[in-house]
């Protein structure tokens, strides 16, 4: 992946070839209510791109993202509203990454989305407000990009499904090479409480029986003509035939998620509004998760987390190791963040009690170890 704002990933896609986000679901079976479906959400609404070029009322379009590499140090994240179901940091998004809506980020979403090259990791805020050395937010989560790691079921993410936001944005990079090889993220009015995968969390706020539950897909028909849409509104309308589209979040009817950029032409976007629901059919959904039939397992086991030493002087190297079973992916804070591996070297100014954040999708299990700097 490129450094900076909107830089290029190089063809690099997120997450194994095998995970629900980059799945060929051109030939799967479709969803015995899909005809139902389509007509509660609306045949005749047509896609919205909600992305583009430049500004409106004030405001950017579309969700922006930042590459950084190991020259970002990790920033501490102070949690607002739901922490409790949020990865703790620090992290590496800098203080001054564009928010959601720049330059006038206003009371929306404000999702800050940050990829590191250096260590392959995906990170991701909701109401994001930033400080001189922190940042604030509702929610925030850690995604490890050469794996498919999972959040614990009915956990909320930076999106309403418990899901990251960055794999299903329509990029300009990808246009621009001609495939975009991955399903898009997309939002409508009504949702109701369950969740397909890769969902993971709802957020209802309807009982009806056919309004979707989170995660559930859309596909473009294979039968829709395509022929006469310009080359760059081809390669998404081929990505919705191919991977399709996963509802993400509650928001306007059939509006498709993508990355703000310069390069996109917004007059040549709003053509995909002549593709409506109708054209669309819904993947077989099964697994759907209620609150009759989530999945329940076991948390991580952590067999032990210790500290090389635990009484220093200040700024010594102190080599923090663990044992964990059963994680998708693990955590220290504070100072260090996401990691892989056994163990990770710190060097404490300060008396610091450290904790090992072990999560999988079950749930999380914490350790804790002391070191005393004198």
């Amino acid at each position: 992946m490129s450094l900076g704002q909107s830089a290029s990933l190089n063809g690099f896609v997120p997450f194994p070839s095998g995970n629900l986000w980059n799945q060929d679901i051109s030939s799967a079976p479709v969803d015995a209510n899909s005809s139902a479906i389509i007509n509660f959400i609306g045949s005749g609404i047509g896609l919205h791109p909600d992305f583009g070029s430049g500004l409106y009322n004030g405001s950017s379009i579309g969700i922006p993202y930042l590459v950084v590499g190991s020259q970002q140090g990790p920033v501490p994240i102070v949690f607002t509203a739901y922490g409790d179901e949020s990865d703790p940091g620090p992290m590496p998004i800098p203080v001054g990454a564009l928010i959601e809506g720049y330059p006038a980020p206003g009371s929306g979403d404000r999702h800050v989305l940050v990829l590191d090259n250096n260590n392959c990791w995906l990170y991701e805020l909701y109401n994001s407000h930033p400080n001189a050395a922190t940042w604030n937010a509702d929610s925030a989560a850690v995604w490890d990009l050469t794996a498919d790691g999972h959040r614990p079921y009915k956990w909320t993410s930076a999106d309403a499904a418990g899901l990251p936001i960055f794999p299903g944005l329509a990029r300009y990079d990808e246009v621009a090479a001609g495939h975009i090889n991955h399903a898009l993220r997309f939002t409508l009015q009504s949702s109701r409480a369950a969740f397909v995968p890769p969902a993971s969390h709802w957020a209802a706020n309807s009982s009806n029986a056919l309004a979707a539950p989170m995660g559930m897909r859309l596909r473009l028909k294979a039968s829709f003509d395509i022929s006469g849409f310009s080359a760059a509104n081809r390669v998404i309308l081929t990505a919705l035939k191919k991977y399709g589209m996963i509802m993400a979040d509650n928001g306007s009817s059939m509006y498709i998620s993508g990355a703000s950029d310069a390069n996109w032409d917004n007059s040549d976007l709003h053509n995909l509004g002549s593709v409506t629901a109708a054209g669309f059919e819904v993947v077989k959904m099964n697994p759907i998760y209620t609150a009759a039939n989530v999945p329940t397992g076991a948390n991580p086991v952590i067999a032990s987390f210790t500290a090389s030493s635990q009484s220093v002087s200040a700024g010594t190297p102190v080599t923090l190791s663990w044992n964990v079973t059963g994680a998708s992916y693990l955590i220290v804070s504070p100072d260090i963040g996401a990691v892989r591996g056994t163990s990770a070297v710190i060097s404490p100014s300060q008396s610091t009690t450290y904790t090992l954040y072990a999560t999988n999708a079950f749930g999380r299990t914490t350790a804790t170890v002391n070191i005393t700097v004198h």
